[in-house]
């Protein structure tokens, strides 16, 4: 089925092919006006991709950073759940499907996708990115409190609660843990979207399911409301268009996101996660952690032996400790 196995390299090439043509300007024009809404509130009844032109352009702009959160918190769910595959998966305001790049990915094409979306251009334009990459549905449907999911197994829910009134979130996690077996929410990584995950988070507890990442557990978030928020970062490759529009040099960025990984089945969540870049000092790593217990700090020396240099390579969002062998 698959030309080439879905990845981030793949999307790239996908994304590369489909500018070529598209007018720079024109492209440019349309990212501006789009980041411009991306942290802001989007009316329900509004689609924010209007034409082709604001597809492509919130595709080249979006895709590879929204393929990289998502894949970021997938490896949460396959690293608590190794032996669990996805037969179905439905991507929920999946827009032209980064998910479901990134579900295809981690696990190897295994799940048929169906991506749910209102706006017809970015069904369009995704169907035709993914053609030999992975088997997927595009239909068109309203986002929001009225949504009915047919059961499956996997639902992703990605940069879209944002878009949505309080209502319709409830009403939509609600629906997605009806209908699926696993569940995977990913928002910006700001207080705010750090406020819809742990709000989602306790509603798909609510209703059965148990915490598989990133918190080791599946009780309160240690954090004080207000005083923090829980967030990871994903390191992006910046396309051409990415660094014209920005202005910037570096060939990345780095794309901060908030997510919850959840199941109806066993899992088996990690002992302890990163939570903060690790800072690297003189014959120390200091780590932040949040285990069962909640929050703690944790140093590691030259005295923990081969510990420490794993310690020396751990990357935030990481299990600590790490796997044997």
């Amino acid at each position: 089925m698959n030309a080439s196995h879905p990845s981030a390299d793949s999307l790239r090439a996908a994304l590369a092919a489909l500018l070529d043509g598209l007018p720079p300007r024109q492209a440019a024009q349309a990212v501006e006006r789009l980041i411009a809404n991306y942290r802001g509130t989007t009316p329900t009844d509004a689609p924010l991709l209007r034409d082709r032109s604001d597809v492509a352009a919130y595709a080249a702009y979006r895709m590879p950073a929204t393929f990289e959160a998502v894949r970021g918190a997938l490896y949460g769910l396959v690293d608590a759940a190794p032996d669990w595959t996805p037969a179905t998966h439905t991507d929920v305001g999946g827009g032209t499907g980064a998910a479901g790049w990134a579900v295809a990915e981690a696990w190897e094409g295994a799940a048929r996708t169906t991506v749910l979306d209102w706006a017809e251009p970015a069904l369009a334009l995704g169907r035709e990115l993914a053609e030999g990459a992975f088997e997927a549905e595009w239909r068109r449907e309203r986002i929001g409190g009225a949504l009915r999911l047919a059961d499956t197994d996997l639902v992703t829910v990605s940069y879209v609660l944002n878009e949505l009134t309080e209502a319709d979130r409830t009403a939509l996690v609600t629906e997605a843990a009806r209908a699926a077996q696993a569940v995977v929410i990913v928002e910006p990584g700001t207080p705010d979207g750090y406020e819809r995950i742990i709000a989602a988070r306790t509603l798909l507890i609510e209703r059965g399911f148990t915490v598989a990442a990133p918190c080791p557990h599946s009780g309160a978030c240690p954090i004080a409301p207000g005083t923090d928020w829980c967030h990871f970062s994903a390191r992006v490759s910046r396309s051409s268009l990415h660094r014209k529009v920005k202005g910037g040099s570096l060939p990345y960025e780095d794309e901060k996101y908030a997510y919850v990984a959840a199941a109806r089945f066993p899992v088996t969540p990690t002992a302890a996660r990163i939570v903060r870049r690790p800072q690297i000092r003189k014959g120390q790593v200091l780590l932040e952690l949040c285990g069962p217990d909640g929050l703690a700090r944790e140093t590691v020396t030259k005295r923990h032996g081969p510990l420490y240099k794993q310690a020396r390579d751990i990357e935030w969002g990481d299990s600590w400790p790490p796997e044997e062998g």
